[in-house]
Order: structure tokens, then C-alpha cells, then sequence
């Protein structure tokens, strides 16, 4: 006598067709679910008995829907025991099956016609459709485009320079250097998409500048790409790169650093406080005198 067996579905992702047309898996009384087990179970319980008998089938319904070309994909898949068993390839109208053991039931369900064009329109009509309510629903967020504040940063002299974007939403921005408009793949490291405690993201990408001469850093430019707002384009200049001690090498027109500057400046503010005070010491001191003179004569 075969062991009593347990079989447990997981639907990993919801499909929303199921609480109306009751056709998807494990709806209507389980019906289909019951259908379902029982195909699978004969096919797979005789090659991979297990000692515990357990088997869990899982299935993954999906579909994606680009807002800006109007191009929708889907998916549809099944798993048994942790390991994929079949697929629906949505291109080509056929299941896929990976594993020998899953051959069976891809002929059954190609040969099923009504199933498959089901199938395809839940995948490129029914579910887009949901997808696209909840995308209304939600536009103030999900359809929300934030612009981040980039800089320049660089340690040391010999340093790369980074360039680093920040604040941007969402996260499907790409961020890299050109050379004369050219995008660079050689003497660059672009770092990963990283979360901010707000919602938005942040990213970098390095560029060696030891190899590039001085007159030539106008012909660079790091770029920030975000789909639907223009590039925001800054260019590599050393007046706009911040130190690691976090103040900006900004150079005067003659080409003398700032740092000339500050102590002039200090200077001048110096002897400005000297003279006033020194001239409040006079006029007190001419007070007095005269006071001093009056009361002699008197």
C-alpha cells in the first residue's frame, strides 16, 4: 500500500483573474488545484519518492507593462519541491519543461488550445489592466521622477574623481562619464544603486584623471540618464571638485587658490577691529584732557 502523501500549494504571486473567473489554480472549491496534485503526483511521486512524502508545488504569475512604448510581457510557471517544472513561453505560445519528469505535462497543456489562448490574453490583457489601475492608483509615487544633486568629489591629487548623484527617484537611472560625448568604458568604476533613508537613491562612478592632461578635462562630462527628464550633464573642472577635507578647490581668474585668499581676508579684518579700537582709545584719551584743561582755568 503507498504511503498516505500530503501536497501543499504555495501561489507565490496572487493572480488577480482568480477572484473573478475562478479558472486559475486552487479556486472554485479547489477543483483545479485537485486536478492539478493529482496529474502531478502520478508523474512525480513514482521517480522521486520522498521519505516524508511532503511535496509542495508552487506557481508564479507575473506581467510587465513599459509605460513609455506601450510593451507588455508575462509569465507563468510552476514549481515542485523547490525545483522549476514548467513554464509558459508567452513568445512562442508553448510550456517549457526543464525536467524530464515535467515533458508529460507539457504535451497535455499544448495540446490544450482554449487553456493556452487563455493564458495569453489573462497575460497581455487581463493582468496588464490590473497592472495599470494599480499604477493610477498609486501614481503620486510610483509615477513620481526626483532630480538629484550631483558632485564632484576627490580625495587626494592623485585621486580618482568621483562623481556622485543623490536624491534621485526612481532608481532606474544610470549614471557615467564621456569623452567628448562618447560614453567611457575604460578607466572607469561605477559603483551600485544604493537606498536613502528617505526613498531615494544614490549612486557614483570613478574616472582616473592621472593619465589626462590638464587641457583636456573640459572634453569630460558626467552624465546622469533618467528616462523621461533631460541629462543633467557636468563637466570635470577643478573648480567644482570638492576636497576630502570638504571644501571646494575653487580658483581664482589668476589661478591662485582660494586658500591665498582667506588669510588676506583675515588680515584686513584684523587691522580694521585694531584701527576702530584704537580709535575709541584716542577719543577717550582727548576727553579727558580737555576735561582736565577746563577744570585747571575754572
Amino acid at each position: 500500500t503507498p504511503p498516505q502523501c500530503v501536497s501543499v500549494f504555495l501561489q507565490l504571486t496572487s493572480s488577480y483573474s482568480s477572484f473573478s473567473s475562478g479558472h486559475t489554480l486552487c479556486v472554485s472549491g479547489g477543483s483545479v488545484c485537485l486536478w492539478w496534485t493529482q496529474e502531478v503526483d502520478c508523474v512525480w511521486i513514482s521517480v522521486f519518492p520522498s521519505r516524508l512524502c511532503v511535496h509542495i508545488y508552487q506557481q508564479m504569475v507575473g506581467c510587465e507593462w513599459d509605460d513609455e512604448t506601450n510593451e507588455v510581457n508575462g509569465y507563468t510557471q510552476y514549481g515542485y519541491d523547490g525545483d522549476d517544472f514548467i513554464s509558459f513561453d508567452l513568445k512562442t505560445e508553448t510550456w517549457i519543461a526543464p525536467k524530464q519528469q515535467g515533458v508529460i505535462t507539457k504535451h497535455k497543456w499544448d495540446n490544450d488550445k482554449a487553456d493556452m489562448s487563455y493564458t495569453k490574453n489573462y497575460l497581455t490583457q487581463e493582468c496588464v489592466e490590473w497592472v495599470k489601475k494599480y499604477v493610477n492608483y498609486g501614481r503620486s509615487s510610483l509615477m513620481r521622477k526626483d532630480l538629484p544633486s550631483v558632485s564632484l568629489l576627490q580625495k587626494t591629487a592623485s585621486s580618482p574623481v568621483t562623481c556622485h548623484a543623490t536624491g534621485f527617484y526612481p532608481n532606474r537611472a544610470d549614471l557615467f562619464w564621456t569623452k567628448d560625448g562618447e560614453e567611457l568604458h575604460e578607466d572607469v568604476d561605477k559603483g551600485e544603486r544604493l537606498p536613502n533613508h528617505d526613498g531615494s537613491f544614490q549612486m557614483s562612478v570613478d574616472l582616473k584623471v592621472s593619465s589626462i592632461a590638464p587641457e583636456d578635462w573640459k572634453r569630460y562630462h558626467c552624465v546622469f540618464q533618467l528616462s523621461g527628464v533631460n541629462d543633467i550633464k557636468t563637466k570635470l573642472d577643478k573648480t567644482k571638485i570638492l576636497t576630502n577635507r570638504g571644501k571646494t578647490e575653487i580658483r581664482g581668474d589668476e589661478g591662485n587658490p582660494l586658500s591665498m585668499i582667506i588669510p588676506i581676508v583675515v588680515a584686513a579684518v584684523v587691522l580694521a577691529v585694531i584701527a576702530v579700537v584704537g580709535f575709541v582709545v584716542y577719543k577717550k584719551k582727548k576727553g579727558e584732557k580737555t576735561k582736565h584743561t577746563f577744570l585747571s582755568t575754572f
